[in-house]
């Protein structure tokens, strides 16, 4: 069985482009959650800083997380994301202590 892969991504986007960004992402939550993979996914913003979003993942293993990258969607983001983002994406590995409550 393979290791669940998280992480907690931070992505700070141009003041300008926060309102861009959020549409783009959500409209990719809900299919996110329904990828084989997925365990968690969330989508958050700074309640200080509203151009400063993040993202709590936790998908099967990283091979699952490969294939969601790989989707034509987050392929094309990620070439241009920089067209959204002051700087790159924060990326901080996390380890899913508790069971997932998207269950309930």
């Amino acid at each position: 069985m393979s290791e669940q892969y998280g992480f907690i991504l931070k992505a700070k986007t141009h003041p300008e482009k926060s309102a861009a960004f959020e549409a783009l992402f959500r409209a990719y939550v809900e299919p996110s959650r329904q990828e084989p993979g997925c365990i968690e996914y969330h989508m958050l913003r700074d309640k200080e800083d509203p151009s400063l979003f993040v993202f709590y993942e936790i998908w099967a293993s990283k091979a699952a997380l490969d294939v969601h990258s790989a989707l034509p969607h987050m392929q094309q983001f990620f070439e241009t994301r920089m067209d959204y983002l002051e700087r790159d994406f924060d990326i901080q590995l996390v380890e899913m202590l508790s069971p997932s409550s998207a269950s309930r």
